[in-house]
């Protein structure tokens, strides 16, 4: 190894640990990862469904990590992409490695609930690996479709539980309960206290229910490539939907 890859390995290892497995001239950010190369081995799964020109067109990846999306939409030839977290030191890993290969990302400091404020639409959104990290996913995943899908969404959220999906009525009456033990309808899991020793994993839906949160906040379902990843077009919204804020103290 040269004198430059050991003092780039030294940078990497000052913000580590790292949960994006990135080549940086030879040099792997998380070489020991107990998922293997992620997230490069799951992206080869769903890669298609990204246009391989994204020439002239903007991309907006909420929750970035490390940047391994980011930088993989500008190598497509994104015009302008910025990367959304709100950890700073995965910020910090992902402005080394886009300023590593040369490649011109902005990032910012920002939780999702706060998408609003910036004020533009992207022709792609990246929504992947962080909806049961929140407290209130469907809000989240309202102010996407009010603030910044102006097209596409990728989506992914992790799924526990039946892969089949029930039939759902328009309606019930009030003393109705049968299909609610049904395996197939919707359901959204609550996790009290930890998941896979995560304490930020909030929240495990079926399939039914992911496919159900994204019709009702106004996303058309074009793509599922596997269990959990889906790709998404900004759609008509149905009754009730839409992001609903919180009243604020003035001043």
């Amino acid at each position: 190894m040269s004198r430059d890859q050991e003092a780039l390995r030294a940078r990497i290892a000052a913000l580590g640990p790292w949960f994006h497995n990135i080549d940086l001239h030879g040099v792997m950010t998380a070489p020991e990862h107990p998922l293997g190369d992620f997230p490069r081995q799951v992206w080869q799964h769903f890669s298609q469904l990204v246009p391989q020109d994204l020439a002239g067109r903007s991309v907006l990846d909420i929750g970035c990590n490390g940047g391994f999306y980011a930088l993989e939409m500008k190598r497509r030839g994104a015009g302008r992409v910025l990367g959304i977290d709100a950890d700073a030191r995965y910020l910090a890993q992902a402005r080394l490695a886009a300023a590593e290969l040369g490649l011109d990302i902005e990032y910012r400091e920002m939780s999702v609930f706060d998408v609003g404020a910036l004020g533009e639409r992207f022709d792609l959104v990246i929504f992947m690996g962080v909806l049961y990290h929140l407290r209130h996913p469907l809000l989240a995943l309202d102010l996407l479709r009010e603030h910044v899908v102006g097209d596409l969404l990728l989506f992914q959220t992790m799924q526990r539980g039946a892969r089949e999906i029930e039939p759902v009525a328009a309606d019930y009456a009030f003393e109705a309960e049968a299909h609610l033990a049904q395996p197939g309808y919707p359901k959204l899991h609550f996790i009290e206290h930890r998941y896979a020793g995560d304490p930020t994993n909030w929240w495990l839906p079926n399939r039914a229910c992911a496919e159900a949160m994204l019709r009702n906040a106004g996303f058309e379902i074009l793509q599922n490539p596997d269990r959990e990843t889906y790709l998404c077009r900004a759609a008509d919204l149905p009754y009730g939907a839409g992001a609903v804020y919180p009243a604020r103290t003035p001043g």
